[in-house]
């Protein structure tokens, strides 16, 4: 039965709510752990489930050591759950609906500052100069458009080349909830995509490759993986960790010091709610500080 409840719930998330495949592996994942857990306390029926069984399952993982926002996300994802599970009858009532969500600690993001950024830059032009193979010529393409349109590293992934338009130095991007946008490009990042598709894709293309835009070395498109591998080598050039979400803050965070509105960054960044962009007001200290010293008049 808890296979048949799995596969039911797994088609509800893609067919019915349209959540994208991580989130799903995500939402599954944790379901299959609760249930897990409730095998371990003797429970085989589903009728059977009770609010303190849940409380024993996040307990558990609480003494793993998990983080408040990890907790709070596991939460969520057994209240989606349960909530389903009811309608459909799995169990009498929604046992998750009084579950409560701790507040996650606010963290600002890591961001790069302008002179990080062209440090990164450089060194990845100069290397891609020195030794034009079609790995650096690709992977100077990739942190070029990851900086210059702020995009996920799942939405670089999936790009197709007939989502680029070279006459506008647009792209257009599936984000999350398969929603496109239509995301801006500037000219150094539109030229390195230009130089990797006209000149040195042709190297890696085969059979497999299709429409993708990145491809690996054996000619299907670029996985999450290599991607990020190549974000942390570019920022070995500073000494940094980062990752692409990194680079995505930092786009985020110097187009609004360099004058852009929470809107427009919003709508560049795929953010469903302007209160997820607003993080980014709180980044820059010295942003905020320019703008009272130039907008109030006992400055």
């Amino acid at each position: 039965m808890s296979a048949e409840l799995v596969a039911k719930y797994e088609e509800h998330l893609a067919l019915v709510r349209n959540l994208a495949d991580n989130s799903i592996r995500g939402y599954v994942g944790d379901l299959e752990s609760f249930i897990s857990h409730i095998s371990k306390l003797g429970i085989t029926e589903f009728s059977e489930l009770k609010i303190t069984h849940i409380r024993s399952w996040l307990a558990n993982l609480q003494s793993t050591g998990i983080s408040r926002a990890t907790l709070s996300r596991r939460i969520v994802s057994i209240r989606a759950f349960t909530y389903w599970a009811a309608s459909q009858g799995w169990i009498p009532s929604d046992i998750g609906a009084d579950l409560s969500i701790p507040k996650a600690h606010k963290t600002l993001p890591d961001v790069l500052n302008h002179s990080q950024t062209q440090i990164v830059l450089d060194a990845i032009t100069s290397k891609a100069g020195e030794d034009p193979t079609p790995t650096n010529i690709r992977d100077l393409a990739i942190i070029e458009i990851l900086y210059a349109s702020g995009i996920r590293v799942s939405e670089l992934c999936g790009l197709n080349i007939r989502d680029i338009d070279m006459d506008r130095n647009t792209l257009l991007v599936l984000g999350k909830g398969d929603k496109e946008r239509v995301v801006p490009l500037g000219i150094p990042a539109m030229r390195a995509l230009q130089n990797w598709l006209n000149n040195f894709r042709k190297e890696f293309v085969n059979e497999s490759s299709g429409d993708a835009v990145f491809l690996g070395t054996r000619g299907k498109r670029i996985d999450q993986r290599t991607a990020r591998e190549v974000v942390y080598d570019a920022m070995e050039a500073i000494g940094s960790h980062m990752s692409p979400h990194g680079l995505r803050h930092t786009a985020a965070t110097h187009l609004l010091e360099g004058g852009a509105d929470l809107r427009t960054v919003q709508e560049i960044l795929g953010h469903s709610s302007l209160a997820t962009t607003q993080i980014y007001t709180h980044v820059s200290p010295e942003r905020l500080k320019a703008a009272y010293e130039q907008a109030h008049p006992r400055a």
